[in-house]
């Protein structure tokens, strides 16, 4: 059966690294038979911001309360046109590729204004109008598969567990955790290329074959194992069970093996 993979990428320079892995993995995944669908931000001319612009039709004109004109305009079918299409690409996609280059420790503000528009309540959060009972490993986009491509300017040693820069996994836990497997996708580990500040053309040539290898096991990767909120993890559906936080500390703590005994 074909699949549908959805590249949403954020990069200003066509000719960067970032912009060279969309075109490589555009190339493979359509030679492996997949439908791919493509989000430049840059080139769309995204609107990062998210304000009351978005609500022509708003519900409480005197006052701006995002959660609540977003739900109005999800359900009565008010969205702008550009919001509408972002999600029902990410509807149509079996996996979704997040390309960007690691800015000041997280995403580009474009992106970041990607997801606070295209993840409108009853879409993203508050599915189903069920509050927060669908999350963390249910919700709309639940069977979905994930996966992170960052450019990372510095080398890997500044981004392990005791780099001076925190581990990266850790630094990208609001998005891995909370952009992605908050509304049900499951997230496959991060793809990093490091030391991207001073690369050469080799090592450009070397870091596309790996991601071309990477790709082909798109749909074959065990995905990280984050516990799910509605697993039994987290009795009451907030915090976690005392016999799983025993001794144990840090964000690494809601994945399901050994990394949750590091104290990040």
């Amino acid at each position: 059966m074909q699949k549908n993979v959805l590249i949403v990428y954020a990069h200003p320079e066509p000719t960067s690294l970032t912009s060279q892995f969309v075109a490589v993995a555009q190339q493979t995944l359509q030679a492996q038979g997949c439908d791919v669908m493509l989000s430049d931000l840059y080139g769309m001319g995204w609107k990062t911001v998210f304000d009351a612009c978005d609500f022509p039709d708003r519900i409480e004109p005197d006052r701006l309360s995002l959660i609540t004109e977003s739900g109005h305009a999800y359900s009565t079918g008010q969205q702008t046109d550009d919001v509408v299409a972002e999600q029902q690409k990410l509807l149509a996609a079996d996996a979704v590729i997040f390309l960007f280059p690691l800015w000041w420790f997280g995403m580009p503000a474009i992106l970041k204004g990607w997801i606070d528009r295209v993840y409108a309540y009853g879409f993203a959060y508050g599915y189903k109008n069920e509050g927060n009972r669908y999350r963390y490993g249910d919700g709309i986009l639940k069977g979905k598969r994930a996966m992170l491509s960052v450019m990372v300017g510095g080398p890997a040693a500044d981004y392990t567990a005791y780099g001076i820069n925190g581990q990266l996994e850790a630094l990208l836990f609001p998005i891995t955790h909370g952009n992605l497997f908050y509304t049900g996708m499951d997230v496959l580990p991060t793809h990093a290329v490091y030391g991207t500040g001073r690369i050469t053309a080799a090592g450009i040539a070397a870091a596309k074959e790996v991601w071309r290898a990477r790709l082909t096991q798109l749909f074959d990767e065990v995905p990280i194992p984050f516990r799910r909120q509605n697993g039994g993890d987290y009795p009451d559906g907030h915090t976690l069970a005392e016999s799983i936080t025993s001794g144990r500390t840090g964000l690494m703590v809601h994945r399901r093996d050994t990394l949750g005994e590091l104290a990040i």
